[in-house]
Order: C-alpha cells, then sequence, then structure tokens
C-alpha cells in the first residue's frame, strides 16, 4: 500500500506559474532573477498557507539553476524554524556557517521561517551579517507577524507582502486537483471549502482531504461540507428574511430555534445574518455584485431576494443585527437578545413604509396652517 500524501505537499508549487494568487510577488521575483538582481536579504511576510516558504524554496533552487528533488538542492538550501532556532548561540552557528562558501551553484541560501520569533539578541547579533553578507548567500526571512520584526532588521531587507489568496482562485485551484484525481466534486462545495480556508491555500488542501476521506469515494457534495465543517446553510437566511418580509415574528423565532438545536451559536447566526443582509445590500446594484464572495448560483438567489426589499429597510434590518453582536456577550440571555432583534426586524417594514408616507402628509399639514394663518 502506497503512503498517502497530503495535497499541500502533493500539490506544492515547484515553479512561480504555480503558486496561486500572488502574481504581484511572483513576477517581480521572477524578473529579478532573470536580471541577475536579486536581493541578498528579502522579507516575506503575510497569513499562513499563502505561499512564502514555498516561494522562497522557487527563489532558492532557480538562482543556482537546479532541478527540482535533484539531491544536491539540500546542499545549498538551508531551512531554520526560527521558533526553535532563535537564541543568540543558533544565531552564531548561522553566522559561522555563512562563512564557507558553497560547494555546488552559486548561492548558499538559508530560509529562516517564522522570523519574528528571534529573541532581541538574536536579532542583534543576526544584523551586521544581514547587512553585509557574503556575495554567495542570499537570506530569505518568512513571517507572519511583521510588526514584531525589529526596524532594523525590516531596513536591511527587501520586503515582499502576500496577500490572502482569493475565494475563487482557491476554489479553481481545488476544482484542478480534484479533476486530477478524479474526484467528483460540486462547485458549491469547493467554494464552501474555500470560504472556510480564510484566504489560506494550505488549510483549503487540508480540508479538501478531510472531505475526501469523509466521502469515501462519493464525490464531494455541498451537504457533506455543510455538515462536516458545522456551517450554516445560506438557505436558512434567505428563508429568515422571507419571513420578515411577510412582518409577522413567529416564522423567525421558530428558524432562530431549529438553528440553536442544531448546536450553533447564537451570535454565529447573528453573524451570518448580518452578511445575508450585507450581500442583499450589494445585489441591488450589478456594479457592486462582484464584492460577494458567493458561487454564482446564490448570486442569482441574492439579486431575486434583493429586489423585494428597500434598501432603507435592509439598512435598518442591518443596523439591528450589528448592535444585537455588539452587545451579545454582555447580555445575561442571550437568546432573548437575538429573538428580540429579530422580532424588531419583523416590525420595522411597517415603520420604514409608514415614514415614507409621512413626509408628504406632514407637508399637507404644514401648508393648511400657513394657509389659516
Amino acid at each position: 500500500m502506497d503512503s498517502f500524501v497530503v495535497s499541500a505537499r502533493k500539490y506544492r508549487p515547484t515553479g512561480f506559474d504555480e503558486v496561486v494568487g500572488q502574481e504581484h510577488i511572483t513576477t517581480t521575483l521572477k524578473n529579478a532573477i532573470d536580471s541577475d538582481k536579486i536581493a541578498q536579504a528579502l522579507l516575506f511576510c503575510g497569513p499562513r498557507g499563502v505561499g512564502k516558504t514555498t516561494c522562497a524554496r522557487i527563489v532558492a533552487r532557480l538562482i543556482n539553476g537546479f532541478e527540482e528533488k535533484a539531491e544536491i538542492n539540500s546542499l545549498n538550501i538551508f531551512e531554520l524554524d526560527g521558533a526553535s532556532n532563535n537564541s543568540v548561540d543558533d544565531i552564531r552557528n548561522l553566522i559561522e556557517q555563512v562563512r564557507y562558501p558553497p560547494q555546488f551553484g552559486k548561492y548558499k541560501v538559508y530560509i529562516i521561517d517564522e522570523v519574528h520569533m528571534l529573541t532581541s539578541q538574536a536579532f542583534n547579533a543576526f544584523l551586521k551579517t544581514l547587512e553585509e553578507p557574503p556575495s554567495y548567500v542570499i537570506f530569505i526571512l518568512a513571517t507572519t507577524e511583521k510588526h514584531k520584526v525589529i526596524p532594523t532588521i525590516l531596513s536591511r531587507c527587501q520586503i515582499f507582502d502576500f496577500n490572502r489568496i482569493q475565494i475563487s482562485d482557491i476554489s479553481h485551484q481545488l476544482k484542478k486537483i480534484a479533476d486530477r484525481e478524479g474526484i467528483k466534486a460540486e462547485d458549491e462545495a469547493l467554494h464552501l471549502i474555500a470560504q472556510k480556508a480564510d484566504g489560506a491555500l494550505r488549510d483549503a488542501l487540508s480540508i479538501f482531504d478531510l472531505m475526501v476521506s469523509y466521502s469515501a469515494g462519493g464525490g464531494i457534495t455541498f451537504k457533506d461540507v455543510l455538515s462536516n465543517l458545522h456551517i450554516l446553510d445560506y438557505d436558512y437566511y434567505f428563508s429568515l428574511v422571507d419571513a420578515l418580509l411577510s412582518e409577522h415574528h413567529v416564522q423567525p423565532l421558530l428558524i432562530l430555534d431549529e438553528i440553536l438545536r442544531k448546536g450553533f451559536d447564537g451570535q454565529n447566526f447573528i453573524v451570518g445574518l448580518s452578511e445575508h443582509i450585507r450581500n442583499l445590500l450589494v445585489s441591488q446594484d450589478a456594479r457592486t455584485t462582484k464584492l460577494m464572495e458567493v458561487p454564482e448560483s446564490v448570486q442569482k438567489k441574492y439579486a431575486s431576494q434583493a429586489q423585494t426589499a428597500s434598501p432603507s429597510l435592509l439598512l435598518s434590518w442591518l443596523n439591528i443585527a450589528v448592535q444585537c453582536d455588539i452587545n451579545y456577550k454582555m447580555s445575561k440571555n442571550q437568546r432573548l437578545s437575538v429573538e428580540l432583534a429579530l422580532m424588531k426586524m419583523a416590525q420595522v417594514k411597517s415603520v420604514v413604509d409608514l415614514n415614507a408616507i409621512s413626509p408628504p402628509q406632514e407637508a399637507l399639514k404644514k401648508k393648511l396652517t400657513t394657509v389659516q394663518r
């Protein structure tokens, strides 16, 4: 039986063209390498799982002209974990190694991950070497917390800020991998995995592997992803908004009760409702529809429901939901605070409609008063 290799390792990019969602960085690095103008100290910053270490390895391989998986790679490329090698002695040992030129290739490349974990003494010991390294040495530092790296280190590095990867890009990459592996996967399911990953492709691939195991060859479905990742279905919010538009508070309370019985948190629900109302607002104009990070099929449902509510009504709902979210933690009866928000929302439409009629009546009353004078 072949040993299983997780997708994050199996499909780790081996070239810049395979890196997802970081074109601004890969283009710059590729041009720098092609023109032989690569800086000797690089700092890669950004959230977890977006390709910092992967790009560092690609840079290290390309500047030496090594083939992927060549054995001599390990003789020129040194990876250190800043979390476990963060003392002054660790850095002094590194500086001692830097003195010796590479046996193969043109450069020795030191990749220091989580560099913000170095102690201040270690940073200070590293300063001189980082500022004036030997011509055959390149340092690539990676961190998820740039603000913790001391300014004197930052000033000696060429800084590259990695972005969170767009949901559409992650979803597209998952689709490519599913096709390559011969796995049936619904587009909505892959999109949901991409949303849950919060911009980290590595996290998305881990969830993808989990869902492949869960489905046991039966394909990855939207329903299975909802169940396994404990995510609230869009349909609950669509049904809730329809109930609120009927101006009766009973059905919204019953929907909330069903959601809470399934083990969902009240604040999780109210945050999701706020997001749903926000999506309805942006669906009312074709120019802002692209601001929604939902599958195309769901976008159509938003567009349809958005036509049934006025912007003023949606804004009033959103204000109530946001206030409920803010006060949720302080409430002694958290369920009641959510129920009260829903009951208020159910009555807002009649108030908004009344206000829409009221100004002309007030104007008429004022006019009559003026005439009588």
